[in-house]
């Protein structure tokens, strides 16, 4: 299991956050400066990503699982609150499931919990591409996909640095996250969770449209469904409204 980089910020109930496919801790910097008052937040970056060491092996969900629950142990602060976009609210759902001592209350943004098969053979193109010509091969596509064309326009310079992020990647790495999220049946699994869980959809998500995050709701026994208007990286597009949402979820749990 690789040693996660990870920053620790602020006090009271632990709450960690986990990142999409291709970004990386930073993508939390506006949510966790809202939340860092009252609460200990702790961003990290998955295998692969970021400053974390990227794996010789293939992996899969249940591996980026087994990596989130390792920096709880280590952590050392009891059953924390986890909240995920896209990858990461796939990591949350897996987490919850194959390590439910862990956590106190998921939140899944963003997210999906299986592919057909006309969506895995997409993810499928996207790794050749990648294997072929680099992840700068993908990342304009990756951008419209994340971010709403007003919030494009609006905000460059939080744009470029998510792109630099990116691009940074090395193929390998990006391809194998690629091939775990493509490989998920979370589907198989959401029915066993206990833990309180929110999920949000972007209403302007088309990556993971509302659709989604109403089937993984429909999944886990008494969860909680809230959308936020914006599309696939929500927190960074509407990070007050996103804050807000996940600060009231763990106020309630």
């Amino acid at each position: 299991m690789p040693e996660l980089h990870s920053i620790v910020q602020g006090q009271g109930p632990v709450i960690v956050l986990s990142h999409a496919l291709g970004c990386d801790l930073h993508m939390w910097d506006e949510v966790s400066a809202l939340l860092e008052d009252r609460y200990t937040v702790v961003r990290y970056d998955q295998r692969g990503h970021g400053r974390s060491p990227a794996s010789a092996a293939d992996f899969g969900m249940q591996d980026l699982a087994q990596d989130a629950a390792g920096l709880i142990a280590q952590l050392g602060r009891g059953p924390v609150h986890f909240a995920g976009v896209s990858m990461g609210g796939m990591v949350a759902q897996a987490l919850a499931a194959l390590h439910p001592g862990a956590v106190r209350s998921i939140t899944i943004a963003n997210s999906a919990a299986r592919y057909d098969s006309a969506a895995r053979q997409g993810w499928q193109t996207r790794i050749d591409t990648v294997r072929a010509q680099g992840v700068g091969a993908i990342a304009d596509g990756a951008l419209q996909r994340w971010l709403s064309a007003d919030f494009l326009a609006r905000h460059p310079e939080r744009v470029a640095r998510m792109r630099a992020a990116l691009v940074q990647m090395e193929a390998q790495p990006y391809a194998q996250a690629c091939a775990a999220v493509a490989g998920i049946a979370l589907n198989e699994t959401n029915a066993s969770i206990r833990c309180p869980a929110l999920v949000i959809g972007g209403t302007l998500d088309f990556a993971t449209p509302m659709a989604m995050s109403e089937e993984i709701a429909a999944g886990i026994a008494g969860a909680e469904l809230a959308s936020i208007e914006a599309a696939h990286i929500s927190c960074v597009e509407q990070p007050a409204v996103f804050a807000r949402l996940l600060d009231a979820f763990i106020q309630r749990v």
